[in-house]
């Protein structure tokens, strides 16, 4: 087995080549997408074999001058070593603690899990978390526009070491447990797990002379107070970020992003769709056959009036141009739609029955009706 053939590069090939040919037979003949395909298999472990040899420059000169002989050892367990240690399956030796490998490998196609961008840098600062705040107004509010108060319990950055963590001001260690890399490895099975460094909390160092205010954190828990300007035309539902306003990081890192979710409280008069208000309202069967005017209710607690034509159906928009609501980052308003709720009259008298009797005898327009039964009868007929 040649390891330029396994990888399909040429020996001319530079570190770049090398690693995107690994990267892709790595993705291709992993066994979690070739499950009991024992060839791949093979072939996975011959990738990987390949990559440990030439992507370290001392062991592909050996390798490119000696040939397998360079590393004869390497087939029986013995290993290329390595600072970051590693175990043996069946005769193959994986190393995971070096810069690029199978750990960036599973990270990027798999979904993470191996750190293997967290062995590559010292960590010195950790971001701290989001905050999400949920908050609740009226259509007016979001109409208008609304100044709020939020309290909150958190972290923040401590006072007394300025957010460094340490009394005397002097920089982090490296964690001696886990060199640097916020995380210790464990070996399970076929593959390693990778827990937080318990010693440095994750961080990668350890300061010796720790804050007495924050113990080192950086930060401590108080309560703050924070204004936020809800503005007007906001829909129900939407998220407005405050960047940074969220958890202090700690020793410094920074801070998390703060989430507020607003909820519109449902109107007693109007509903809402997008910039549009729209308003049910009830008109007697006189005004809706005989035309005439109403005054309705708007958003901005105004009046406004509204014409009724003669012959209005139930059910029938009429348009209030500009009395919706404000559109964001405009000057301009959406519209309101008044939905005529023809009432039909109830607990008529004798002589009201009588006059109604007599007007429906009298009356020929129904174009609802005459419509309707048309249809009816065209639908009948094709029976």
């Amino acid at each position: 087995m040649d390891y330029y053939s396994t990888l399909g590069v040429s020996k001319s090939a530079t570190d770049d080549e090398i690693k995107k040919a690994y990267r892709k037979l790595a993705m291709k003949y992993h066994p979690d997408r070739n499950k009991g395909d024992k060839t791949a298999e093979e072939k996975f472990k011959e990738v990987n074999e390949a990559y440990e040899t030439l992507k370290d420059p001392q062991k592909k000169a050996a390798y490119d001058r000696y040939g397998h002989d360079a590393y004869k050892n390497a087939a029986s367990g013995g290993g290329f070593g390595g600072a970051g240690g590693g175990f043996s399956s069946q005769g193959f030796n994986f190393n995971f603690g070096s810069d690029t490998g199978f750990s960036d490998i599973f990270e990027e196609f798999f979904g993470g899990g191996m750190g293997g961008a967290g062995s590559r840098y010292e960590r010195t600062e950790m971001r701290g978390s989001d905050l999400r705040y949920d908050t609740t107004i009226t259509l007016e509010d979001a109409f208008r526009g609304k100044d709020i108060e939020l309290k909150l319990k958190t972290n923040v950055k401590c006072d007394k070491c300025n957010g460094t963590g340490s009394a005397d001001g002097k920089k982090p260690k490296v964690c001696p447990s886990c060199h640097g890399t916020g995380k210790m490895r464990f070996s399970q099975g076929f593959f390693t797990v990778e827990r937080t460094c318990s010693a440095c909390n994750g961080t990668g160092h350890i300061i010796e002379n720790s804050c007495t205010e924050c113990r080192g954190a950086g930060r401590v828990s108080k309560s703050r107070t924070i204004n936020v300007k809800i503005p007007a035309g906001i829909e129900d539902g939407a998220r407005i970020r405050l960047s940074e306003e969220g958890e202090a990081g700690i020793r410094g890192g920074r801070a998390g992003d703060l989430y507020i979710f607003v909820t519109i409280k449902q109107h007693p008069l109007f509903r809402r769709e997008g910039s549009s208000i729209h308003c049910d309202v009830p008109i007697s069967f006189a005004t809706a056959a005989l035309g005439g005017e109403i005054e309705v209710p708007t958003i901005d607690g105004k009046k406004a009036v509204v014409k009724i034509p003669a012959g209005t159906q139930y059910g029938q928009m009429l348009k209030l141009r500009g009395k919706g609501m404000p559109i964001i980052r405009s000057s301009l308003r959406g519209d309101m739609f008044v939905h005529a709720i023809i009432e039909t009259p109830v607990n008529l008298t004798d002589h009201q029955k009588e006059l109604l009797t007599e007007f429906d005898k009298d009356n020929t327009s129904h174009p609802k009706s005459d419509g309707f039964f048309a249809k009816v009868k065209e639908f009948w007929q094709e029976l």
